[in-house]
């Protein structure tokens, strides 16, 4: 009877155990993203539009990763929520990066001078994950 229920118990944590370690993917691929992307706006000052498009492959390569390791099966939905955390993330950076420098840093999302660059970096970490997914349901 101990083995049947403890084989029940593991049986219903696995699904809490797959959502944690997707959890766990996002938030690192997004680390790496946001290294490469605050990296490439470093280096490539001068030309903002190149920075931009190598900000954009680098977005693009971690989603790419991160739907093809943590979650191969991922509908559209979880694309598109796993982007919009994304976002935030990338926003709540600025903000903390801004509060404790003392000075505006737009690294991860682009000046505000740049509009247009600015749209395509946030529709970018938007909707990488996105551009991955095989099941639309």
């Amino acid at each position: 009877m101990t083995a049947t229920t403890h084989s029940r118990d593991s049986q219903l944590d696995k699904p809490k155990r797959r959502r944690a370690t997707c959890a766990m993917l996002a938030a690192a691929c997004w680390i790496a993203a946001a290294l490469f992307v605050g990296i490439a706006n470093s280096q490539m000052a001068s030309s903002p539009v190149a920075a931009v498009v190598i900000e954009v492959m680098a977005i693009v390569v971690m989603a790419a990763a991160y739907i093809r390791i943590a979650a191969p099966n991922a509908t559209l939905d979880h694309a598109l929520f796993v982007g919009t955390t994304w976002v935030l993330l990338a926003i709540a950076a600025e903000i903390i990066m801004t509060a404790r420098s003392g000075r505006q840093w737009f690294a991860l999302l682009g000046t505000p001078a740049n509009g247009g660059l600015r749209c395509v970096l946030l529709i970018a970490w938007l909707v990488a994950p996105a551009l991955f997914v095989r099941s639309h349901e």
